[in-house]
Parts: structure tokens; sequence; C-alpha cells
């Protein structure tokens, strides 16, 4: 299957977890890529993944925390690629905390990256998506945007307002044939969990250690073993991004394995 063939794509936090996936899942069908990312060793180990399909991959530092960072980062992908016609949004933190002690400091760090980081992006690849081929934009929600995922406040509201954002942006540009949609993944093992749903310690402070777990109950998968891989969420954000999702703008798409029914 070659659906990104001929087709161009900047995929942020591509360094690891779902983003580095979804970098993969779009060089194996065909795309010519460009994943950036924070992390140089990130970056690296993306470009190990991909073998020979590494031909098709561009790599670009960027911080999307950064406005001058996102600016070169965004015009250096689009150079490189020759244009632009998808972009992914899948960078972010995730960070948990009692809210009574989460300082506001820490909170405005996880809406800079998440929601402010993923406008960025957007702002300065728009004028490229506008000439580029059958556009589309995949950002990054999640389960928390809409569910109660207790002791991560912070995120649930950047989330939320990428999710919000994203059905503007869809109505701001269906007639310029650019299509907005997000992904809300939930129960996936990533680069910001590891596994079990508590966040990365490489990637953040954990729960906290007095954390009610009975609050996490109602949050596991009703299908599978558990948590289920990146590449779970890579085929659905291919899929949005391709001519398979040309019908498909100003929505957002659930993969949690049940979790919320």
């Amino acid at each position: 299957m070659n659906r990104y063939e001929g087709r161009r794509a900047l995929i942020t936090g591509g360094g690891s977890g779902i983003g580095q996936a979804t970098v993969l899942r779009m060089l194996r069908e065909g795309g010519s890529v460009v994943a950036a990312d924070v992390s140089t060793a990130g970056l690296e180990d993306t470009i190990a993944q991909a073998g020979p399909l590494a031909a098709r991959l561009t790599t670009v530092t960027m911080n999307i925390a950064d406005e001058a960072s996102v600016a070169a980062g965004v015009a250096e992908a689009v150079a490189a690629l020759g244009g632009l016609d998808v972009l992914v949004n899948a960078a972010g933190i995730l960070r948990s905390s009692h809210t009574h002690e989460t300082t506001l400091d820490q909170f405005e760090q996880v809406i800079r990256i998440n929601l402010v980081g993923t406008f960025l992006v957007i702002r300065e690849a728009i004028p490229a998506l506008l000439e580029g081929t059958s556009s589309a934009v995949v950002n990054f929600s999640s389960t928390s945007a809409g569910f109660a995922h207790p002791y991560m406040a912070a995120y649930a509201a950047s989330k939320g307002g990428v999710q919000s954002m994203t059905h503007a942006l869809a109505a701001e540009y269906a007639k310029d044939g650019i299509r907005f949609t997000a992904v809300q993944p939930g129960s996936i093992s990533s680069g910001m969990t590891d596994g079990s749903g508590r966040s990365n310690q490489s990637n953040g402070p954990g729960l906290p250690d007095d954390a009610d777990m009975s609050l996490f109950m109602k949050l596991a998968p009703a299908i599978g073993q558990g948590f289920a891989g990146p590449e779970s969420v890579a085929g659905v954000v291919a899929m949005l991004a391709s001519e398979d999702g040309a019908f498909i703008t100003g929505t957002e798409v659930r993969i949690d394995g049940g979790t919320h029914f």
C-alpha cells in the first residue's frame, strides 16, 4: 500500500513514541518525511529504525515551545521536501501532580508545549499547506480532553484546547482545501508513558507517590491484553491524512481499546 507515494509530510515528535511510529508508517507507504524533534538522539534512533527507507527521511531539530525554532524548523522542512502536503503534530509532554501543588511554571510549561506549540507549527506550515496537494493536518488531542484523568489538569486543559482549535481550523480552511482532524490516544504505551498509564520518568514527573490508584480503575482497555503500542495510533493517523480520509475533517478519532465506552 503506497498511499503516500509523492506526498510530503512533516511530523513533530518524530524522535520517539507515536510520532516515530507515524514517521515509519508513512515512509513504508512511500512518503517523503521530515521528522522534527527536540531530541537529536531520538532523531538518530528514528533514522536507525527507518533503515533503507531513511533515503526519504530528513530530520530537523526543533523545539515547538520556541517561536524562532519553529519558524526555522518548518522553513527547513518545507525546503527539504520542496513543499508540504501533510502535517502531524505529535510532539507533546505529560506531567502529573496534585493540582494544589502545581506551580504556575509547571502548568504553563504543559500549555506552552502541547497547545501553543501545536499552534505555532500550524501557523508556520499553513502557507506551504495552501500550496500542497490534498493537504491534511492531524493534531494530537487525548482521551484526557473529554474524560476524567486525575492529577493531569494541565495536560487535560492543553489537549482540550488542541481539540477545540482543530474544529475552528477545519472550518476556517475548509474552502482552501486543508483538512484538520485530531486523534485521541488512550491506553497507549509510548514515549509519554511506561505502559501502565504512569508518566514516563524520563519524560517528566510520574504520578504523585500518594496517588489514589482506585481513581484509575475505569481507565483500562476493554480489548486486548493491556496497553497497545504506538503503531496502533500511527495507522489511524496515516489513514486520516491520506486520500482514504478525504471526507473527514473537523472531528476527532478516539483510539483507546474501549477504555472510555
